[in-house]
């Protein structure tokens, strides 16, 4: 984009990033992430959500986007599903790098910290 060239104002989403930065809140960070559940195959919805919250990360100096698969039904996901949205990803420029992660493998810490809120009387079993 040239000078001369009239500049689009920031949506929302940017606008808070910018004050959040510039008032160095969670440490003058941006990560972004986009947490698929792996089952099936990436759609138009998806599309726009990996688009923004990638661009956004690529975006800022020093942003970091992350792909967390949601994988936490495992009777409904398969391997293929994970193979296959990578894939897509790849194919549509999304580039996570080392941040690929999977849902599953914070379930202990998660159950953990479920039962402290149960404990805490801010959370309940239903």
């Amino acid at each position: 984009m040239s000078p001369d060239e009239p500049t689009r104002p920031d949506d929302f989403i940017r606008s808070i990033i910018r004050s959040d930065l510039k008032e160095n809140k969670h440490g003058g960070r941006v990560v972004t992430r986009f947490p698929p559940e792996p089952n099936g195959y990436l759609h138009i919805g998806h599309t726009k959500a990996i688009c923004l919250n990638f661009s956004i990360a690529e975006e800022f100096e020093g942003g970091v986007f992350h792909l967390r698969f949601d994988d936490t039904n495992p009777s409904a996901e398969e391997a293929m599903y994970v193979e296959a949205q990578q894939r897509d990803l790849r194919w549509l420029g999304i580039d996570w790098g080392e941040h690929l992660y999977f849902a599953s493998d914070y379930f202990e810490q998660l159950y953990q910290f479920a039962l402290q809120l149960i404990e805490r009387g801010k959370a309940f079993v239903c």
